[in-house]
């Protein structure tokens, strides 16, 4: 019998929501990027209904790690339990549930158990400190539910090229060549320590005031699969959070290229950026008119790039 020792812990937080919604947030993995900060993103690799598998992409210490999920859930209970296979070390799984308690019609209570083999890269305070930011994240996510269909918007723009997936793909890759190529955009800073793993810091230029705008970024970088997802991780007012991809469907003659994007407004800013009086309708009109914008400007250069390039080989 292994003689490892487990490091575990377990907390408790009371949410300012009905259960069955704090219960769909856990379930609902997809959304995870745009509701809970540290989430980079999460691809749902199988699910029956009951079971399911997930590869998730998460910021850990300002570094992206990634890990094997298996969770089952069992809604009528509220319970999910879970095991993670870090990517990076395999054999430290970490095992927990979370499970979900109605307190009142409004109110329930949100236990969040974790135990992971003990080694010398943390502290058993690790792992308390995860949990309890697990926790709140969850918990600060859910006690907006009553407000998320004006606070959440999702779009996509796209554009067709008659040109190589690769040339198309290649020029939204190298964002540091943005700051000469797209209009917009004023520097542009790009690490990349992990193969396909892009840390970006993008200078650009607002719509309507001129003001520069920060943005920052993780860039997951999926070739193979014509993809590169984006996971803001600090944003321009009135953004709260922000999640998206440029995914290329290709076919016979050419290439669809498509901008998603998917994001969380912060209420408290609205009037701050749009002026005293303006609601969040008007919020979503501007940060859909701005991103659609600037992705429109990319997707068209992007085509720009790749027709001139068959162009020329002509």
């Amino acid at each position: 019998m292994s003689s490892q020792r487990v490091h575990s812990a377990q907390h408790t937080v009371s949410v300012v929501a009905p259960a069955g919604v704090v219960y769909g947030l856990l379930a609902d993995t997809p959304r995870w990027p745009v509701l809970l900060p540290p989430f980079v993103h999460v691809e749902r690799i199988d699910f029956d209904g009951a079971e399911e598998s997930l590869r998730l992409w998460y910021l850990r210490h300002g570094q992206v790690c990634s890990a094997l999920a298996r969770r089952v859930l069992r809604p009528g209970e509220r319970r999910i339990e879970f095991e993670l296979q870090d990517a990076l070390l395999p054999g430290a799984p970490t095992s927990g549930i979370w499970s979900v308690a109605p307190d009142g019609a409004d109110r329930c209570l949100l236990t969040l158990r974790h135990e992971r083999p003990a080694g010398p890269w943390e502290l058993p305070e690790a792992l308390e400190t995860d949990v309890r930011a697990e926790l709140v994240a969850v918990r600060e996510a859910a006690e907006r539910w009553d407000r998320l269909d004006e606070l959440l918007l999702s779009f996509e723009d796209d554009v067709y090229v008659n040109g190589s997936p690769e040339l198309v793909y290649d020029f939204l890759y190298r964002v540091e060549d943005w700051v000469d190529l797209v209009p917009h955009v004023e520097s542009a800073e790009v690490t990349e320590d992990q193969p396909g793993v892009q840390a970006t810091v993008l200078r650009a230029c607002a719509p309507e005031t001129g003001q520069t705008l920060v943005s920052e970024a993780v860039r997951l970088c999926f070739p193979a699969a014509g993809r590169i997802v984006h996971k803001e991780t600090a944003t321009p007012d009135p953004v709260a959070a922000q999640y998206g991809e440029w995914y290329l469907e290709p076919d016979a003659t050419g290439v669809r290229v498509v901008s998603v994007h998917h994001v969380m407004l912060r209420e408290s800013a609205v009037e701050t950026v749009l002026g005293e009086g303006a609601l969040l309708v008007d919020a979503r009109r501007y940060v859909r008119e701005w991103l659609g914008r600037s992705s429109t400007e990319v997707l068209s250069l992007a085509r720009w790039h790749a027709e001139s390039a068959v162009r020329r080989l002509r």
